[in-house]
């Protein structure tokens, strides 16, 4: 009976060999399509190209505007492409034009909220992948418009506590000045930064006023558009103007409420720096701030026992509490009326507001 068995399982892979070999041959794989590219060089400042495809680029500045280089505004951007996924982009570097990328939602959805994503990259890259393009599926789910900044960065020359804070600040103008074109509550945009990337979105939630004075002249079409956010994003940040070893600056009453997360023992530093954030908006008793220190979590680009490196953005992150932060900030959102219909005052808008009543201690 056993020897029955072998001849037969025996005869059976002769066949399927003998199959295979006849078989005509798969047609070569196709190419990927529609796989983004930098633009071309012009005599112009530079275009920057869409991310994802439908997004809507534009630049911050118009050409000549002193916060641009002139004899660089013209480089192309450099993609530093995935090679596993075909057409993702993984990070971008050479940035000197600028730019918001606008990724509205359906109107049956709409909710106006716009999120402007700042990506990581300890000012030397910009992590657009895991960092802002993998929220605009996430966030659209929820009736949120988003928003890809690229921002300026050291490796190339620019001051990150300046050139790439302007930088945040103009891109929260700019989309309020479009608010009406995109179907965006001009009262429900905020900025969301990741690790360097918050190093941007803090001074936002606190320096807006000093920026809108400065760029106030009847010149700038942006003129009296606000750069206030509604509310600011801070995940495993880098240092805030509150960081022990700055003087740190007043913090206005008006300050947006604030969501900030990090892993706690395994990314230290960061938790550190999450912490002053937080404990400078406590101070003056800020509604509606809440804070997330997650008991298992490090720090994307940190080494794994494995050889691989920790992820960043939406990733799971082996199971953790840590790997669903993306949900504790949709509770969060929710609670502050973000996601209510278009036009209706928020929780967040009105608890300020009571709160800026009450005489400062």
């Amino acid at each position: 009976m056993i020897q029955t068995m072998k001849t037969t399982a025996l005869a059976s892979l002769l066949a399927v060999a003998a199959y295979a070999q006849s078989r005509a041959p798969l047609p070569p794989v196709p190419a990927p399509l529609s796989v983004p590219k930098p633009g071309p060089v012009t005599d112009a400042p530079y275009a920057p190209q869409p991310i994802l495809p439908g997004g809507i680029v534009i630049p911050l500045y118009p050409a000549g505007s002193p916060y641009l280089k002139a004899e660089r505004v013209k480089e192309a951007e450099q993609y530093n492409m995935s090679q596993a996924v075909p057409g993702r982009i993984n990070s971008i570097v050479n940035i000197h034009n600028p730019s918001i990328e606008v990724h509205p939602v359906d109107r049956s959805l709409n909710t106006g909220a716009a999120v402007i994503l700042v990506a990581g990259g300890g000012h030397n890259t910009l992590n657009v992948g895991t960092e802002s393009a993998d929220f605009v599926p996430f966030l659209y789910n929820y009736g949120v418009n988003t928003i890809i900044l690229r921002n300026r960065l050291r490796r190339d020359g620019y001051n990150p506590q300046t050139d790439a804070v302007n930088d945040a600040m103009q891109a929260i103008r700019m989309v309020r000045a479009y608010a009406k074109e995109w179907g965006i509550d001009p009262n429900k945009i905020g900025i969301m930064g990741f690790s360097a990337g918050a190093e941007l979105a803090a001074p936002s939630a606190v320096l807006f006023e000093e920026f809108d004075r400065k760029n106030g002249d009847a010149g700038d079409p942006l003129a009296g558009i606000s750069a206030r956010p509604d509310f600011v994003g801070i995940v495993y940040p880098g240092p805030s103007p509150f960081a022990r070893n700055r003087t740190p600056p007043p913090v206005p009453r008006n300050a947006p409420p604030a969501f900030v997360i990090c892993g706690g023992s395994g990314d230290r530093v960061h938790a550190v720096w999450a912490l002053e954030y937080f404990n400078a908006m406590l101070a003056i008793s800020l509604p509606n701030i809440e804070l997330h220190i997650y008991g298992n979590g490090r720090h994307p680009g940190d080494p794994l026992a494995d050889g691989a490196r920790m992820t960043g953005g939406l990733t799971d992150r082996a199971d953790t509490p840590f790997g669903t932060w993306q949900y504790r900030f949709i509770d969060w959102f929710r609670d502050l009326g973000f996601l209510g219909k278009p036009g209706v005052e928020t929780k967040a808008a009105k608890d300020l507001a009571a709160f800026e009543k009450v005489p400062a201690k």
